[in-house]
């Protein structure tokens, strides 16, 4: 099961040094003029999670597995791109295929370092690729509508419902509104999925601000974090110069000290990461033994079967029932034994909705 997030944004906002940063890599050629990033380049990372080395060492787990996202740093975009400007039509084919959208802005003046536009104006730049996003979607749609309403008007339920929903959309694209905006109801949910719309799909606004505004934020970062609020959208506030120096240091302890004398608990990936996560709608389980803790990635409201079927379809197809401990009775009464002395071990069946932290052990008959 994969899940990715497409790293958006003008050129020269900082988006390659931001997926250098996060995959700790030198992939992305971070240059200093438009379109250095051509083709997509595709990283996986680990998702930071506290509970699994206190698993493991309970277990005594020879291996840690974590769970894990792909980020794709995909070309940047400029006015224009629905019409195929500069990198227009690819930048638009790469981000269809993406599940969620991560908006790089650039919130730090810097005047050996070009802007695109002129100058710096987060708000401003945030708008011209949403404009832009929701043009494609708006010519998508004209052009699907015709054909949806032949079909529609036969006997092929999919394509009336499809219908609709696209009406629905071309509205509020029509007003210059991103399709997430128009009223979906819980039944529509999965033929609006289908439709991929690019306006959509969740976003997260990342604020790249200089090397001593990465604790505080600034005035342009603050504006953005109002904006996300008001649009429901996640908001993380990093400096891609110090992300990259961070992701250069050998040890944890290193790190750890770095980020501490510039005030910072965690790095910005690690938030950038797991509010991805979040923004996907994830959830994660673990299955613990002596061989291995191994995370395993859900999506929220899963059944039992449905996450055992994450690991292997002959689990979900024979499943009979799982064994299972959260991970909080697993480090509070020290392992399995503990839980079952203290009734923390559950019999769960068929129906059971997967909690973040579960720890299963799936029984099944194939």
């Amino acid at each position: 099961m994969g899940f990715n997030c497409g790293i958006v944004g003008l050129p020269n906002v900082g988006k390659s040094t931001l997926f250098n940063a996060l995959t700790q890599t030198a992939a992305a050629e971070a240059a200093n003029y438009p379109f250095c990033t051509i083709e997509p380049n595709i990283g996986r990372v680990s998702v930071p999670d506290d509970r699994m080395a206190k698993l493991a060492k309970i277990a005594g787990s020879a291996q840690l597995l974590p769970t894990q996202l792909e980020f794709v740093d995909i070309a940047g975009l400029v006015k224009g791109a629905s019409k195929g400007e500069g990198l227009g039509n690819k930048f638009l084919s790469h981000i269809r295929e993406v599940d969620a959208i991560v908006h790089v802005l650039r919130c730090f003046e810097d005047g050996d370092v070009v802007h695109v536009e002129g100058s710096v104006d987060p708000l401003r730049d945030a708008e011209i690729i949403e404009i832009e996003l929701i043009l494609a979607d708006l010519e998508s749609v004209e052009k699907r509508l015709p054909n949806m309403e032949k079909k529609a008007k036969g006997a092929d339920k999919d394509a009336k419902a499809q219908f609709e929903i696209m009406k629905k959309v071309y509205k509020v694209l029509s007003e210059g509104k991103p399709a997430r905006l128009a009223e979906i109801h819980a039944d529509e949910e999965k033929e609006f999925r289908i439709l991929q719309f690019i306006t959509a799909k969740p976003i997260m606004y990342v604020c790249n601000v200089s090397e001593d505004e990465a604790a505080t934020g600034n005035d342009f970062s603050k504006a953005i974090e109002e904006k996300a609020k008001k649009e429901g959208a996640a908001c993380v506030v990093i400096s891609a110069k110090i992300e990259e120096e961070i992701s250069s240091l050998e040890s944890d302890a290193e790190k750890q000290e770095f980020l501490e004398t510039i005030g910072l608990s965690e790095t910005g990936l690690a938030r950038i990461i797991k509010s991805g996560y979040s923004l996907l709608g994830l959830l994660t389980f673990f299955t613990v033994g002596p061989k291995e803790c191994h995370a395993w990635t859900a999506k929220q409201g899963s059944t039992a079967p449905q996450a055992a079927g994450v690991i292997h379809t002959d689990f979900e197809k024979g499943f009979i029932r799982a064994e299972t401990i959260s991970s909080d009775d697993y480090i509070k009464y020290n392992g399995e034994s503990g839980c079952k002395e203290a009734g923390k071990m559950r019999l769960e069946g068929k129906e059971y909705i997967t909690k973040d932290g579960d720890i299963f052990h799936f029984r099944f008959n194939v």
